[in-house]
């Protein structure tokens, strides 16, 4: 069975109801990105409604988007289960994404640092680092070893929360 709704069913004219996670929606990519997760959030909510799966898996790689998903499903009793599938990556680290068509051969090298500095942080934790300035600091630099590579931010946060780490040692990353 395929749900195909048009654009009008969806967002009917004069739409005055929308879905927003507080506090969530604002935080890392959201700072940059105003009423993206309000948008995502009402149009999910509305295709639960409708649908009434029993379960919704939704990528790691989008961590606010799906913190922001469950905290909506949580505070909205919505009865259906949020699954977190790992992310998935091509053979050079980049992560899958139907969005990478529309990267340049230079965008495509250049998104590749985000993967690397991820894999350092990841790399340091495990020898043993847990101070998040030095772990921060470490990704950052990496990022500085890509010219034209823009970092817009790295943190160290709860996944539910995502609030940053407020003290400078981390039990688990």
């Amino acid at each position: 069975m395929l749900f195909a709704p048009s654009v009008d069913e969806m967002y009917p004219a004069g739409g005055v109801t929308y879905v927003n996670v507080e506090r969530l929606s604002e935080r890392l990519c959201g700072r940059s990105r105003p009423g993206h997760f309000r948008g995502v959030a009402t149009v999910v909510s509305k295709l639960f409604h409708v649908v009434q799966p029993e379960a919704a898996f939704f990528g790691q790689k989008d961590a606010a988007q799906l913190a922001v998903i469950r905290t909506m499903v949580r505070y909205l009793l919505l009865p259906v289960e949020i699954v977190a599938c790992p992310i998935v990556r091509e053979a050079d680290g980049l992560a899958l994404s139907s969005r990478n068509v529309y990267l340049s051969s230079e965008q495509r090298r250049q998104a590749l640092t985000l993967y690397r500095s991820l894999s350092r942080v990841k790399e340091l934790y495990e020898g043993g680092e847990r101070d998040t300035t030095r772990l921060i600091g470490a990704g950052v630099e990496e990022f500085s070893r890509e010219p034209g590579a823009r970092l817009d931010f790295l943190e160290i946060v709860d996944a539910e929360s995502l609030e940053r780490w407020k003290r400078r040692g981390l039990g688990h990353l």
